[in-house]
């Protein structure tokens, strides 16, 4: 993560740091009980499903984050593209993660292909 993170608020940077580097358990921690997660058409919802689905989705294959955009919605959603480069089909994607925040936290994330 290279770029606009000083746009963003603190609970989406400090999520996605820990995201990039795989720390499930400290991304988590930025997450509402009731927190849902929509990732390429499945989703899902609380805090325990999410933290298992960050687990596969880390260990799944090897790749890179980088952070090449970032945008404010309004006050309480904001949107980071990433270029993910690595073992999975296709080899680099360009991904649109949509945050909607509440209380300081995520209470949604939408991770979709990036609209160019």
């Amino acid at each position: 993560m290279t770029q606009h993170t000083e746009l963003l608020p603190a609970t989406v940077r400090e999520f996605f740091a820990a995201h990039v580097v795989r720390d499930v358990d400290t991304a988590s921690s930025f997450l509402t009980e009731d927190v849902v997660v929509v990732d390429q058409d499945e989703t899902f919802r609380g805090r325990e499903e999410v933290h298992a689905f960050l687990q596969d989705a880390a260990s799944e294959f090897e790749y890179t984050t980088e952070q090449i955009g970032a945008r404010r919605v309004d006050d309480a959603h904001w949107v980071v593209t990433v270029r993910l480069e690595g073992t999975f089909p296709g080899g680099v994607v360009e991904l649109d993660y949509r945050f909607a925040l509440r209380d300081d936290l995520v209470a949604e994330l939408v991770i979709a292909n990036h609209a160019a």
